[in-house]
């Protein structure tokens, strides 16, 4: 049987999982880095376009948990607010700055800082509004020059490897369960063959996928989630999908993101007429467009509801045109490629699924619940965000518990007598072929239920209808899947229905609204 070994399996390769590799590639600890996707950019991180959290010229760590908690409605869990707050800065210090020379805008002798939605004073280091691409650019040249890292794309994981689960003496399966490693499936050769490790980091992202409209990549299906949810790993906060208030809107365009950065910039949303409409529906910001994600999507769900358009429009045309072609060259690139032009008319945009704040349980480390498993980045829940994630925490976030866990990690190697990994069973399946159509119709009912009745606004009534229809998905793509030739999309689709039933599931069991969770039901 093929298979592979490796101390540290890190799944996912964008700033959660690629600081982990460094931390542990520094430690000289051998490092197996994978992703679905055909080459390592096509991640979350890579679509990051505001910033990261660096720190304020006043240096007030304080300030910036005061800012995070209201954002996330007090509910965040404040050791791991306080920890991000402290250690963040020397993080991106160490991180980005020395190691991976990241090139973030300069301004005089020091670096620019901009102001992003629900911060009290401008905090964030940015790279035009490419900042994600490029922080993932600096890390992975840096990455490649440790000899201990070995990467592999196209290759989608399948299954975490479990004593509970795999082992083929049944007589350990009472022993507290312990992860070593992943079936993974390549993309390549069709082969789905074990990688044994001693411990595996999950850095898979988020699950926007999961939603009609979204700005997330296109792996972004909660491959994660799914995988921790089989293994037995405790899930938090999953009800909690922040939209973004600012997604590109055409009728035969694709979605994607437009920057926080721009509003921070003096950007204004206006109604079909023209008009700034915020004032309606938000109070308590002399600059409304700068309030917190939920509260500004919020308002232009209701404003789009109440006069029946298909959009909003977010203006930034009022500034000069060559300034603004060189702060947010993408923006401006990717909306002329659809007819906008931002220097000359206002852009229209919709609420977009952006950011999953609940996910795998972790510790103040990165420990999952399950013994030797590992969690960082979007698919984590460390308790930071709360009900709702602050603008530029989460590449912060990655950043930090990616360094974290990869630490604690080389520690235990250091220190915990290696052990061996348990016999296994081969892999086997069934070779039936599966029409694309199906893959095609079961993927868009799930993202069109999810968007229609899990979305912006829930109701005990949409949540009902959607049961129905989800529980009847998952159970038909698992019928076929037990006897279909494997493919990336089929373990993707499969992986998607199963965590839209735990993000429908949490919704039903949280009956009030709060931070980007909003039942229209609720009464106080």
């Amino acid at each position: 049987m093929r298979e592979k070994r490796t101390s540290v399996l890190v799944i996912g390769s964008g700033i959660a999982g690629l600081s982990a590799a460094i931390e542990l590639a520094d430690q000289g600890k051998d490092v197996l880095v994978i992703s679905a996707a055909p080459e390592l950019h096509e991640c979350n991180t890579a679509y990051a376009q505001g910033g990261i959290i660096y720190q304020a010229l006043k240096g007030d760590p304080q300030s910036l948990e005061n800012d995070i908690m209201e954002a996330g409605s007090g509910t965040n869990y404040r050791p791991a607010v306080s920890q991000l707050a402290a250690l963040g800065p020397s993080c991106v210090q160490e991180i980005l700055l020395e190691k991976a020379k990241v090139p973030f805008d300069p301004e005089r002798d020091k670096f620019h800082l901009t102001l992003e939605g629900g911060h009290s004073e401008p905090r964030i280091l940015h790279k035009g509004d490419e900042s994600g691409r490029t922080i993932q650019e600096g890390l992975y040249q840096y990455c490649k020059s440790k000899s201990t890292v070995e990467f592999q794309t196209r290759t989608t994981t399948v299954n975490l490897l479990m004593s509970s689960h795999h082992g083929l003496d049944r007589s350990r399966i009472h022993e507290p369960a312990r992860c070593f490693g992943a079936f993974v499936f390549d993309q390549v050769s069709g082969d789905v063959y074990p990688i044994f490790a001693d411990h595996t980091v999950l850095a898979t992202g988020g699950s926007g996928q999961l939603f009609l409209h979204n700005t997330n990549s296109k792996f972004a299906r909660g491959d994660g989630l799914a995988l921790a949810d089989r293994a037995g790993c405790r899930l938090e906060n999953l009800e909690y999908v922040q939209f973004h208030p600012t997604t590109f809107f055409k009728p035969k365009s694709p979605r994607f993101l437009v920057s926080e950065a721009l509003r921070g910039e003096g950007a204004v949303l206006l109604d079909e007429g023209g008009e700034r409409f915020l004032t309606k529906y938000i109070s308590g910001y002399s600059t409304p467009e700068l309030a917190p994600r939920d509260k500004v999507a919020r308002a232009i769900h209701l404003e789009m509801l109440a006069s029946g358009s298909e959009s909003v429009y977010l203006d930034i045309s009022h500034r000069p045109a060559d300034w603004i072609r060189e702060r947010f060259p993408f923006v401006y690139k990717s909306c002329l490629k659809y007819g906008v032009d931002i220097t000359q008319a206002p852009i229209p945009v919709v609420p977009g699924a952006h950011y999953q704040c609940g996910g795998v349980w972790t510790d103040l480390q990165g420990r999952t619940s399950v013994r030797n498993l590992w969690a960082a980045g979007e698919v984590a829940c460390t308790g930071v965000h709360g009900a709702n994630r602050l603008a530029s925490t989460s590449l912060l976030e990655g950043l930090v518990w990616g360094k974290l866990a990869g630490s604690a990690i080389s520690g235990l190697l250091e220190t915990e007598p290696r052990t061996k990994a348990p016999e296994i069973e081969p892999w086997s399946s069934e070779n039936a072929q599966v029409e694309p159509s199906f893959l095609t119709q079961d993927w868009l009912t799930l993202k069109h239920t999810m968007w229609n009745y899990v979305g912006l606004i829930k109701t005990d009534a949409r949540l009902s209808r959607a049961e129905g229809i989800l529980i009847e998905l998952a159970r038909g793509i698992d019928v076929f899947y037990r006897k279909a030739k494997l493919s990336d999309s089929l373990i993707g689709l499969r992986h998607a229905s199963l965590v839209a039933l735990r993000v429908l599931q949490a919704c039903k069991a949280n009956p009030r609204s709060q931070g980007c969770y909003q039942r229209e039901d609720w009464e106080i």
